[in-house]
């Protein structure tokens, strides 16, 4: 009996109160979804790089030292161009399209501070005018802090409830997690705290679609993205960006 008192207060048994190790993510994945994407970023930039879309590749690198575990962009210098007025710097998952899915991944942001200081989801992406975004910002306005869609025009609200905005300098590393259930339109996005949404919003136009990350107009690094979904599909779409690159 000692033993097993001792081996529970080192945290050397399953389901001690005592242990340090870190609630995942995935803890309020609803059932029946599974993990169908992930990416930790491991360093090798060639492999990584290949495995997304850009609108501006030359602005996206993975640090060459292990351990670095990111990709992260800049906006500088794009030449990235389109009619529908969006974001210039996306960065989107080639290999994967979902319909209902919980999204989670961490965000640094490394520009300065502005009221648009910003970073971006990108979600249900069928093409490079219809899409859903997600824009989180220093101070939210009709065009920053909100969740917006891209319907064959600029890019237009559709957030019922937000927050005032989002205090990038808070800390490093941002845990965000996005939910999105077709059925019902639901689209919900969290930070840090998992428990209440910073922003919600009602639109069922778009089901299956890609999901990736970027900005309007700043830098940031991602890391550590998890893709949870009841089902999920290979994409058979190419680069969707060619035409804006010309």
């Amino acid at each position: 009996m000692k033993t097993i008192l001792f081996l529970l207060l080192l945290g050397l048994l399953p389901g001690v109160l005592f242990s340090e190790k870190k609630v995942p993510l995935s803890e309020g994945v609803p059932a029946g979804y599974e993990l169908v994407y992930s990416q930790d970023f491991e360093g090798n930039e060639a492999k990584e790089k290949s495995r997304f879309w850009f609108t501006n590749p030359a602005n996206w690198k993975v640090p060459a030292v292990r351990g670095k575990s990111f990709i992260e962009f800049q906006s500088k210098g794009h030449n990235y161009k389109y009619n529908v007025r969006s974001p210039y710097t996306i960065g989107l998952v080639k290999e994967v399209e979902v319909k209902d899915f919980v999204l989670e991944a961490q965000l640094q942001q490394t520009g300065k501070e502005y009221g648009h200081r910003d970073m971006c989801i990108f979600y249900n992406f069928q093409d490079r005018s219809h899409f859903y975004y997600t824009h989180i910002a220093s101070v939210t306005d009709a065009h920053a802090h909100n969740c917006f869609i891209v319907d064959d025009k600029p890019r237009t609200k559709i957030s019922h409830e937000t927050t005032k905005g989002h205090k990038w300098s808070a800390r490093d590393w941002h845990d965000v997690r996005l939910v999105r259930e077709h059925a019902s339109g639901k689209i919900e996005v969290y930070v840090n705290d998992m428990k209440k949404p910073i922003m919600r919003a009602i639109d069922k136009t778009f089901d299956w679609g890609r999901v990736g990350f970027g900005s309007f107009d700043d830098t940031g690094r991602v890391r550590n993205i998890r893709l949870y979904s009841p089902e999920s599909r290979k994409s058979k779409a190419g680069d969707p960006f060619v035409e804006g690159r010309k």
